[in-house]
């Protein structure tokens, strides 16, 4: 299953690198755009529940480290959710 990263800017400037079990990821993501948070959380939420659920119809089982990026995106977004306007850019897909 090929294994993609992909790295975000938060509204703070803050970078982190991401990990997704499926390109599934550039289906939801394009380099360079910025997203509002909100729909930044709602795709990355889509994106790598569908690469999880690739994960279990290969494997078996459901992909943990995707479940565990989405944790830890939306540990990071609720930071930004009362700043108006606030915005993650996607910096590279890989």
């Amino acid at each position: 299953m090929p294994v993609m990263n992909f790295r975000i800017q938060w509204p703070d400037g803050s970078e982190a690198n991401c990990y997704s079990p499926s390109t599934v990821v550039s289906e939801f993501f394009t380099p360079g755009e910025r997203y509002a948070v909100e729909d930044f959380l709602e795709r990355s939420r889509k994106a790598l529940h569908i690469g999880s659920e690739r994960v279990r119809e290969k494997y078996g089982f459901a992909c943990s480290a995707a479940m565990d990026q989405l944790s830890k995106i939306e540990a990071d977004a609720e930071r930004f959710m009362d700043e108006p306007g606030a915005a993650v850019t996607v910096i590279e897909l890989g």
